[in-house]
C-alpha cells in the first residue's frame, strides 16, 4: 500500500492532507522521516505520524435516523444523551459524525472512520444537497417564500437554496427545502431573519442517502453502491 493512502486509511487526516505531512517529514516509517508519497509500506513496516503509531483499518459507514434531543458531540457531558451513543453496537471503530445536526433537529447523520471521505462532504466546494422537512410556528408567508427563493441576506451573507415548497396535503406551517450550503444552522437562521421559529426541523435526504426503511433512533451500515456515489463527489 503506497504511504499517504495508509496514512489516510489510518483516520487521522485526508489523502490529500497525508501528503502534505509526508513531504514536511511529519510521517516516519520504522523511525526513519520518509517524505515520498509512493513509498510502498511492508506488512512489517512501522509506521507513525507526530511519533503516533498507524495502523490502516477497515473504512466503515454509519446512517443514523437521530432523534430529537441527541447531540452530536463526541461526548457525554453533564449526563447529555449522544448520537454516537446510539450506534455504539454498529462497530468497535471509533468513528465521527460527517458534520453537525443540533439537538433539537432530527434526521439522517452519517458517521464513519473515512476522513477524505468526510473532508469532501464538508468541503462548501462540493454543494452536497439535503432536504429538510420544516414545521414552523406560523404559516409560511407566500412575500416571505419568495424572498427565500430569490436569496436571503443572512449574517451578511447572501444565502440560496435549490428549492422551497409547501408540503403537499399539510398546513402553511410545514415546508419542504432543498439546500446545498454547509454552514451551521443555516436552515435556522434563515427563518429567524424572517421572524419564524422553527417547531421541528428533520433532514430527510444527505447527498443520495434517504430515511427509507429507516425508523427514527435506528442505523443501518450504508451499501456498497452508496459509498461508491459518495466517493464520487469531487
Amino acid at each position: 500500500m503506497r504511504l499517504n493512502k495508509y496514512v489516510a486509511n489510518s483516520g487521522v487526516c485526508s489523502r490529500r492532507e497525508a501528503d502534505i505531512y509526508i513531504s514536511a517529514g511529519s510521517v516516519t516509517v520504522n523511525g526513519k522521516p520518509v517524505t515520498e508519497m509512493g513509498y510502498k509500506v511492508k506488512i512489517t513496516d512501522e509506521v507513525k505520524f507526530d511519533g503516533r503509531l498507524l495502523n490502516p483499518i477497515k473504512k466503515e459507514y454509519v446512517l443514523l435516523n437521530k432523534p430529537k434531543d441527541f447531540t452530536t458531540a463526541s461526548r457525554n457531558e453533564q449526563g447529555r444523551r449522544t448520537a454516537l451513543g446510539l450506534i455504539s453496537k454498529a462497530t468497535k471503530t471509533e468513528l465521527k459524525p460527517v458534520g453537525k445536526l443540533s439537538k433539537d433537529t432530527t434526521g439522517l447523520l452519517l458517521f464513519t472512520n473515512d476522513g477524505e471521505l468526510t473532508k469532501r462532504l464538508n468541503s462548501p466546494k462540493n454543494g452536497l444537497r439535503k432536504i429538510f422537512h420544516i414545521e414552523l410556528n406560523k404559516p409560511l408567508r407566500s412575500a416571505d417564500m419568495k424572498k427565500i427563493q430569490d436569496g436571503l441576506t443572512v449574517d451578511e451573507k447572501v444565502v440560496r437554496v435549490q428549492d422551497i415548497s409547501f408540503v403537499d396535503k399539510a398546513p402553511k406551517t410545514q415546508v419542504g427545502m432543498e439546500i446545498f450550503s454547509t454552514r451551521t444552522n443555516i436552515v435556522q437562521r434563515i427563518f429567524e431573519t424572517l421572524g419564524y421559529d422553527i417547531i421541528k426541523l428533520d433532514r430527510v435526504v444527505y447527498g443520495s442517502l434517504t430515511k427509507k426503511d429507516l425508523p427514527r433512533g435506528h442505523w443501518r451500515y450504508l451499501t456498497e453502491q452508496e459509498v461508491v456515489n459518495l466517493g464520487m463527489i469531487k
